[in-house]
């Protein structure tokens, strides 16, 4: 069973920088990686997703030009570099794989993931 965990959550000032990590452990056969967020009271969202053999990405409008997601295929892992933080980026932040049968090139719904991480909580000051 594969399961995916993430890292490198914190606190960081307005204007800061975070790298987030998801690893997959086991093998991994998944076609894209995906990174949500969620904050309390309200839905989870699509931030951005990279698909893992090409390496073609797509982000939220909220975060284009500021958030840089990657992979390393050796590793199983994938990253969100977000740079230029704001307090709004607040939010406990999940990886995701979607669903082998989810049909979309770029899938950005909840229900087309089917594996999940545990969450890393990323809090930027004002």
């Amino acid at each position: 069973q594969v399961q995916l965990v993430e890292s490198g959550g914190g606190l960081v000032q307005a204007g800061g920088s975070l790298r987030l990590s998801c690893a997959a452990s086991g093998p991994f056969s998944r076609y894209a990686m995906g990174w949500f967020r969620q904050v309390p009271g309200k839905e989870r969202e699509f931030v951005a997703i990279i698909r893992w053999s090409v390496g073609t990405t797509y982000y939220a409008d909220s975060v284009k030009g500021r958030f840089t997601i990657s992979r390393d295929n050796a590793k199983n892992t994938v990253y969100l570099q977000m740079n230029s933080l704001k307090p709004e980026d607040t939010a406990v932040y999940y990886c995701a794989a979607p669903s082998r049968n989810s049909g979309s090139y770029y899938p950005t719904r909840r229900y087309e993931y089917d594996l999940w991480g545990q969450g890393t909580q990323v809090t930027v000051s004002s």
